[in-house]
């Protein structure tokens, strides 16, 4: 099948120095972070905005998002799948597999979004009450649990979009689409929640149709800076089933083992929640807070994750162990730095909790403050966490590891802690927020161990023994 565009890759000019590892690393981490930064400001806002109608608005939109968290976050794999093998491909110069690989990727997701999409959307009405949803909570989450995850497709189809822009040398280019949709998004959340002017008043089901709307809008702008005149990749279908053979399997091999990581991870997540509500909504509610705030703060470590992914697959894409080694050293130094200001700062963001959230009530404001010291104060291990568990080691294919490190920590740990001490002791919530950082802990020492095992030798052979698909 004939390509649609064919834009070369590009390089640096032969008369351009070459960047310093800082500068590489702020070029890629840097627009990657403020992109996440954006995306959960957007949440913080919507959560603002949805927090004036009370705590149990605030609690109803944070348990359904942590339900369609689960499928972004679980589909999503297939855009650090993708996000991999772009970058390999890039680095080798093989453009045939990178965009191979780009249109197979898009069309398995396609059809995978679209069902993972529809079908939870006819069980709206049940599906929060039967997960452990007060009726309170359920009854004024359902509509706004319908038209989020209706967004799960596009929100798919952005993560991988996205992840090959970065691998392919365009950092920037997902930011902007995000800054568009960020102010798009807070604008129509305000004016539907509140009804300003002609628009109706919709309530909590306001933020939801805000979130579809400008879901769909960012995922059709980085369509367009993918695959449009200037992209970095062309519309390519395999021409053989060798060729089928050549793409799918590794974005299988690759996608499948993080797909499961991220699933453990992101059920573990939600299950916390259903720990909180067994509390009550203001608790409940007061988890979602910290959850929101924490996620606007470590979020400016996360474009290190996108940085590992990125600029150790090229090294290894090229055949450098030495660099790629190298690389996984200086971002895990980087990632260190950056967590202990961002961890400061979010401890100080209890002093906001007044003036934000002030039609939450006194006990929710106490119990999100609470939540948030405790996590400030462990923000290195969940960012070294991140940079290992997300970047490293999945870089190294050792998926394994990563799943190993989720499901352990998560459901041998922490959530038994979490019960325990959350609702058969004294320590209540404080129990809860506990246990959180004691599976942190836990997930540290097994990434740890797994990274040290990582033979680099290996994978670069095993690369090079994969013929380019033709």
């Amino acid at each position: 099948m004939p390509r649609l565009a064919m834009p070369t890759l590009r390089g640096p000019r032969p008369d351009t120095p070459e960047p310093t590892p800082a500068r590489e690393i702020a070029r890629i981490a840097v627009p990657v972070s403020m992109e996440f930064v954006l995306m959960l400001v957007l949440n913080f806002v919507n959560q603002i905005v949805v927090g004036g109608l009370g705590a149990t608005a605030i609690a109803a939109v944070g348990f359904s998002n942590s339900l369609t968290f689960i499928l972004a976050v679980t589909l999503g794999c297939f855009g650090t799948s993708v996000s991999i093998l772009v970058a390999r491909a890039h680095g080798a110069g093989r453009r045939s597999e990178l965009d191979h690989t780009v249109t197979a990727a898009l069309l398995v997701a396609g059809a995978l979004g679209l069902v993972v999409s529809v079908v939870p959307w006819f069980f709206a009405d049940h599906l929060l009450s039967l997960v452990g949803a007060s009726p309170s909570v359920a009854a004024v989450g359902t509509d706004y649990f319908r038209l989020t995850v209706l967004a799960t497709l596009p929100v798919m189809l952005s993560a991988i979009l996205s992840g090959v822009l970065r691998s392919a040398g365009r950092p920037t280019s997902p930011m902007i689409a995000t800054m568009v949709t960020v102010v798009a998004n807070s604008a129509i959340a305000y004016s539907l929640v509140e009804g300003v002017g002609p628009l109706p008043s919709l309530g909590v089901a306001g933020a939801g149709w805000a979130t579809l709307v400008t879901a769909v809008a960012k995922s059709l702008i980085l369509l367009g800076m993918t695959l449009g005149r200037r992209g970095v990749v062309g519309w390519s279908l395999p021409d053989s089933v060798r060729q089928w053979r050549a793409v799918i399997v590794p974005l299988v091999v690759l996608a499948l083992p993080l797909g499961v990581t991220e699933l453990f991870w992101t059920v573990g997540t939600f299950l916390y929640n259903v720990v909180f509500q067994k509390l009550g909504d203001e608790a409940l509610a007061a988890a979602q807070i910290v959850t929101t705030m924490e996620g606007v703060f470590i979020v400016g470590s996360i474009g290190l994750m996108s940085a590992t992914t990125t600029l150790v697959g090229r090294s290894v894409g090229r055949g450098d162990i030495h660099d790629a080694t190298a690389w996984v050293r200086r971002l895990t130094r980087a990632g260190l730095g950056t967590a202990a200001v961002f961890g400061v700062l979010f401890a100080a963001s209890v002093l906001l909790l007044d003036v934000l959230f002030g039609e939450a009530g006194r006990d929710v404001r106490t119990m999100a403050g609470v939540g948030i010291l405790v996590n400030a104060a462990f923000q290195v291990v969940k960012v070294r966490n991140m940079i290992v568990g997300a970047g490293v080691l999945p870089s190294a294919n050792d998926v394994r590891g990563v799943i190993m490190g989720d499901a352990v920590s998560a459901f041998v740990v922490g959530l038994p802690l979490a019960v325990l001490l959350g609702l058969h002791t004294p320590l209540g919530y404080v129990g809860i927020f506990v246990a959180r950082v004691v599976e942190e802990l836990a997930k540290l020492l097994i990434f740890t161990w797994r990274a040290r095992r990582i033979r680099w030798e290996s994978l670069v052979t095993a690369r090079s023994d994969v013929a380019p698909a033709a």
